[in-house]
């Protein structure tokens, strides 16, 4: 005993709890709700038991120091003076002791968390004495209680200890309520035989009621979502929509339960009648109402489902051909495998055919008959009808012109998320992709579209087909990297559509000259023209002696566009390069700025140049990791800057083909001009002249631009080695969406999902949306379901709250704050109670359930009041209906309070307090009864 209340002592010193805790300020109205509460913990050991003490504390603003000064020694202590306090009755959110006993501050003892529970009577006095050597020992005026009994029954008992006063604290706890104890009559006679009053007259006893009743059958109110139509394509799914668009709301009802507590704050014993033959306490007549919803846990929200279930895919290993099996994607592979047959298309013509004369089914027929060799059509993962709606869906163009959407209030939201512009295919396609796994199949249907659009891809590539909803230009690095791959065949179709449609009009030039020149040809002894054949080949004199500035290339593979150059002569022998004079200019623009060429006085012209190379962000990362590998050494940097002047070296060719005679300086002027500085020089005539020469970095030995303008040949554009190679970028992207697995397809659409969750939430929920970043991907989707959850809430209890058009604006206004308070605060205080517009509607929602619950659930569905204006006309007694207006609350909880001189007529006048819960399966009474020890 002494080394329990030695511990409890040294925990209560180092807490410094010690000493009078006396003061004359009360707690403001509410301050235990909206306030914060502190708390800390410390383990003590009483032999082999463990102990947990744990002081709760209303964290509070420093007293002003005049008022701490004001008390006087004979105080009571503030957890006594709390007692009668009626600032804070019935708090909706604390600790059940501050609700029973209404103190700020207090310590509680309990058994560890693998000690049994305290349930012998000598055990429980042990302890309390314990607690009251502590207490008297350390002078710490804060109640201290005890937790015994079982856990789950929430007993305690203790005291609180000040000058000449002792507070016990002691408590009730039933699992049924006495008969005789059911009204407040019964409950008074406790209290006044408790506290065994010995004047002659009892003091008055203020008394605090509180009723909650509880409404949780919404059968009047219609079903979260719409019914499914069997008609439609996604018809029979609950929430279906076309593709495009997400699915949004809850299955059930988010909300569970509404609570409404009617209270009485302020009533004596003398005013109020409640006992077993007659009561006062009608809920529609009491001063206050206050109402709190209880939300269903974790409801099924579609959106939220759609979500995890996509976010799923990112954890399956399975490739396309493990889910769809290996036959049915080997004539895809071959097609794949066959780079050749695809680069010997590029000196074919291609036969355009109108897109607008194109249907879907002629667009996909080169796809899926792949599909339909090996797989029979009911056994495709994916229905028919529902891939043609989806293709149909991603490439409108095969049907009809698609009108781009309105993007006025579109932000560019997908810059932050990493994902893509909305509308585009990229964005069309996470949106598939995710209903299809919903709604039509899962991982297979998935496997199975994602063949079906990459196959659709190549038909488009192999026909010049461009690809649409798109943004036209190189691949955006904003934007998801399948969305940049997606760009990058485009350029691709680009590219090759412009080199097809080049060469048709050089055909028909070439054409009309032979027809011009016929007569002269047939002059000719030579037998064959010395037309250059249109097979790529170049005169080997054109080839510069030496090594060339394109050795360190894979020149086996160079390719040489020939599109205008039949009927010219081979190009000059390398002594005629260097006398451009000798040459014919090709590939010229226009003129540059009026300027002449340096050593001559031709015009300068702009070369027609080879557009630089597109690049997707993987293969710009790829280039920078072997660029860094060829190190710092001087033949690592040299080759480094070689390999990065390719674009240098083309525009430097097509400089020399367009300007026959030019100089290096000539290209400077041109491409680089600060590079070229001009000086006025003074000449022997007094006349002033502008003289220019290089810039110093141009004038460095071993500058790269000299090296590459060295071995520079005369080459126009069209004539020299693509820098972009669209038919390998195209077969290599191709190849590389063939190879995805669903796991990676999720994780390229996975931003586009979250953004297009993003938008959905900000339409349903008409709220701003606050972007937070550095979060986990799975955090972060969680927090989207959390939105949808509380969105979806808000809007069945708007339903649920909604008023007539006859009511006044400022009651609509009054209404909309009421149902958000609802969803922020603990409890929300009806304004005007049951006679306010917003209690109205409470009330008329009890008196439809109350109706509904006499009924059948069929003869319920039919019933709805036609005329709601009878609650005005309500009688409040006499009334005739059958079923009564309110059900019977789910709680009664009863205050009472008094000051009586306690144990003797002359001691102090003491607060005395018992507060009683009564429910259905539960009766607690809990009291603290205060005595005088100076006098008794």
């Amino acid at each position: 005993d002494c080394r329990t209340a030695c511990a409890v002592e040294e925990v209560l010193n180092d807490w410094k709890l010690i000493g009078n805790s006396a003061g004359n300020f009360s707690p403001e109205k509410g301050a235990y709700t909206s306030g914060t509460w502190g708390e800390k913990s410390q383990d003590i050991h009483f032999a082999d038991f463990k102990f947990c003490i744990t002081h709760y504390f209303l964290i509070q603003e420093c007293e002003k120091d005049d008022e701490k000064d004001k008390f006087e020694e004979d105080t009571f202590p503030l957890a006594i003076q709390d007692l009668m306090c009626m600032n804070n009755d019935f708090p909706p959110r604390a600790h059940c002791l501050v609700r029973w006993y209404g103190i700020r501050e207090f310590v509680v003892i309990t058994p560890g968390s693998n000690c049994e529970a305290i349930i012998s009577e000598s055990k429980c006095n042990l302890l309390l004495s314990s607690i009251s050597i502590s207490l008297a020992n350390s002078g710490c005026q804060i109640p201290m209680l005890v937790q015994v009994q079982q856990k789950w029954r929430r007993m305690y008992a203790g005291e609180c200890q000040g000058q000449g006063v002792r507070t016990d604290f002691e408590m009730v706890h039933l699992r049924k309520v006495p008969s005789q104890y059911y009204h407040v009559s019964g409950l008074l006679d406790i209290f006044k035989s408790k506290i065994g009053c010995p004047l002659s007259s009892l003091p008055q006893v203020n008394i605090a009621i509180r009723f909650t009743y509880i409404l949780q059958d919404w059968q009047q109110h219609s079903w979260p979502q719409q019914p499914p139509d069997f008609d439609t394509l996604l018809g029979g799914e609950v929430g279906g929509v076309e593709f495009g668009k997400l699915p949004f709301g809850a299955c059930e009802e988010p909300v569970s339960e509404l609570h409404l507590a009617t209270t009485w704050p302020h009533l004596t014993e003398g005013i109020v009648v409640d006992n077993d033959v007659y009561s006062d306490l009608d809920p529609l007549q009491a001063p206050h109402w206050s109402v709190k919803v209880r939300t269903a846990e974790n409801p099924q929200c579609l959106l939220g489902d759609l979500l995890t279930e996509f976010f799923k895919l990112c954890c399956r290993k399975e490739s396309i051909e493990e889910i769809l099996g290996k036959g049915l994607t080997e004539d895809e592979g071959k097609e794949i495998n066959d780079i050749g047959s695809a680069l010997s298309k590029l000196t074919e013509p291609a036969t355009t055919v109108p897109i607008s004369k194109m249907s879907v089914a002629n667009m996909v027929h080169s796809a899926r008959k792949h599909i339909r060799r090996h797989r029979r059509i009911d056994e495709s993962p994916l229905n028919t009808d529902v891939l043609n709606s989806v293709l149909l869906y991603l490439f409108p163009d095969a049907a009809v012109e698609r009108t781009p959407e309105n993007s006025k209030n579109k932000t560019n939201l997908f810059l932050q998320l990493k994902s893509a512009p909305i509308d585009s295919l990229t964005y069309r396609l996470a949106l598939c992709v995710c209903l299809v796994n919903y709604y039509h199949g899962g991982l297979r249907a998935v496997a199975h579209l994602w063949q079906e659009f990459v196959l659709e891809l190549r038909y488009r590539w192999e026909n010049n087909y461009l690809i649409c909803g798109l943004a036209g230009g190189p691949p955006d690095l904003r934007c998801c990297l399948l969305h940049q791959k997606l760009q990058m065949i485009n350029c691709c179709i680009e590219r090759k559509k412009a080199r097809d449609e080049a060469r048709k009009v050089l055909e028909g030039s070439e054409k009309k000259v032979s027809r011009m020149s016929s007569g002269y040809l047939k002059s000719l002894s030579v037998p064959e023209s010395a037309t250059v054949m249109s097979t790529g080949s170049i005169s080997t004199k054109e080839v510069s002696p030496g090594k060339s500035w394109d050795s360190w290339s894979d020149s086996e593979d160079e390719f040489f566009e020939c599109l205008s150059d039949q009927g010219e002569s081979e190009a000059p022998p390398a002594d005629e390069e260097k006398d451009g004079s000798k040459s014919k200019a090709e590939g010229r623009l226009h003129p540059y700025n009026n300027m002449t060429l340096l050593n001559s006085s031709e015009p300068l012209y702009v070369p027609i140049t080879q557009e630089p190379a597109p690049m997707t962000e993987d293969l710009l990362e790829e280039q920078s990791e072997v660029l860094a590998k060829l190190g710092t050494s001087a033949e690592g940097s040299h080759l480094r800057a070689r390999m990065q002047s390719a674009c240098l070296l083309s525009d430097m060719e097509s400089f020399k083909a367009a300007n026959p005679g030019c100089v290096l300086e000539d290209f400077v002027r041109w491409y680089s001009p600060r590079d070229y500085v001009e000086e006025e020089v003074v000449h022997k005539k007094d006349n002033t002249v502008l003289k220019g020469k290089l810039s110093a970095r141009m004038m460095i030995p071993g500058n790269m631009w000299v090296e590459a303008w060295q071995t520079a040949r005369v080459t126009p554009a069209r004539r020299q080695r693509r820098l972009f190679d669209d038919t390998k970028e195209a077969e290599k992207v191709l190849h590389y969406l063939t190879m995805q697995k669903p796991a990676d397809l999720t994780c390229h659409l996975l931003p586009c999902i979250i953004h297009s969750t993003i938008l959905k939430l900000k339409e349903e929920g008409e709220l701003p949306f606050i972007f937070v970043e550095h979060l986990l991907v799975i955090d972060f989707i969680n927090q989207l379901i959390a939105m949808e959850t509380v969105i979806t809430q808000a809007r069945s209890l708007k339903a649920k709250f909604s008023i007539s058009e006859s009511e006044k604006r400022d009651d609509t206004d009054e209404l909309k704050k009421f149902v958000t308070s609802l969803l922020e605060d603990p409890e929300v205080e009806v304004i005007g109670a049951g006679q306010g517009s917003t209690g109205r509607i409470i009330y008329r929602l009890f008196i439809n359930a109350q109706k509904l619950a006499d009924f059948t659930s069929d003869e319920a569905a039919l019933l709805t009041p036609k005329d709601e204006d009878f609650v005005h006309d309500r009688k409040t007694t006499g009334a005739n209906n059958r079923v009564p207006d309110f059900p019977s609350p789910a709680g009664r909880e009863i205050l009472l309070r008094a000051r009586v001189p306690r144990p003797a007529p002359y001691s102090k006048p003491l607060p005395q307090r018992l507060f009683c819960v009564l429910m259905r399966e539960e009766f607690r009474l809990a009291g603290a009864f205060s005595s005088d020890t100076s006098f008794f």
